[in-house]
């Protein structure tokens, strides 16, 4: 951000005076030494001394002058991969994700992302949670999206977001009347569950026991778009974070009545890759996509 005044004193090293460094940036020399004498009082320290009528750098100076060098070429590198990423026209990019992302969040963003990068080739999986983490570790994909992955998993974590947990029901339910809900509101209405092969379902299991609530489900399924599905068509109720249902909820299809139990706890969803930047411009532009994607959910009504 301070790429002007760096400039402009490196420029003046290499030159060795203030008229020829101005000279060389097309501006008055009163420009290139204003700047110096600015970047010396942010400093607290002289920058140059002279010597028999040339400029010299001083111990401060030098130190600068390190620093100043590495900041321009990093940033000419950033112009360089910005301007890369505006003229990417091709590319291709896996990413691994739950089956319930896939069906839920993935559509809108994968749909707005071929919209911007009609080149770029996508490629969706959909992983068991073990299989996902080290298709990422290998480098078989390029980015994963899952809840509750631990800090041990050995990832580069890209964003992190917080989803909270409520009870899912038709329009017109009469918990619909409610703004927040407790668990024990379920009680009396046919529950469809997350199998307990996913993530969800040990959270829902442990906030029932903390609550000393017993609950037998009508249906229970790995699938959550055809829980989804059941609740809108009047089947029963269900327990899902807000962003599996995100779409349903803005269209209206469903209602989403969030918890105030303390238990069970948000669901936490990872954007992740290998350690290090993802692997190519075309993984990093879908990272930067979903990202932006999540953070406009969550700020969302």
């Amino acid at each position: 951000m301070h790429a002007k005044v760096l400039r402009y004193f490196a420029e003046v090293v290499r030159t060795g005076s203030i008229r020829k460094a101005a000279e060389q940036l097309h501006v008055v020399p009163t420009a290139v030494s204003r700047q110096i004498l600015n970047l010396e009082e942010d400093l607290g320290a002289p920058l140059f001394e002279r010597v028999r009528g040339t400029l010299r750098l001083t111990p401060v100076g030098e130190i600068v002058l390190e620093h100043a060098r590495a900041t321009l070429r990093e940033f000419e590198g950033v112009r360089e991969r910005i301007a890369a990423v505006q003229g990417l026209s091709q590319g291709e990019v896996t990413l691994a994700t739950t089956t319930g992302l896939a069906s839920a969040f993935l559509p809108g963003v994968a749909q707005s992302f071929r919209v911007e990068h009609p080149g770029i080739r996508l490629k969706l999986l959909d992983y068991p949670f073990g299989e996902m983490l080290k298709s990422v570790a290998d480098g078989d994909c390029d980015l994963a999206l899952a809840y509750d992955v631990p800090d041990s998993a050995g990832v580069q974590v890209l964003f992190t977001s917080e989803w909270p947990i409520g009870i899912v029901v038709p329009p017109g339910h009469a918990l619909t009347g409610q703004a927040t809900a407790l668990l024990s509101d379920c009680i009396g209405y046919p529950l469809i569950l997350p199998a307990a092969a996913l993530s969800l379902r040990p959270l829902l299991d442990g906030a029932f026991a903390r609550s000393d609530i017993r609950v037998t489900p009508v249906v229970e399924s790995t699938s959550t778009s055809l829980i989804r599905q059941m609740v809108a068509r009047g089947s029963g109720i269900t327990l899902l974070n807000r962003l599996d249902m995100d779409e349903e909820r803005r269209s209206g299809l469903l209602v989403f009545v969030p918890l105030r139990d303390q238990h069970p706890r948000p669901q936490t969803l990872r954007l992740i890759c290998r350690p290090g930047r993802p692997a190519n411009l075309a993984a990093d532009l879908l990272a930067r996509h979903l990202i932006r994607g999540l953070q406009r959910l969550l700020t969302a009504a």
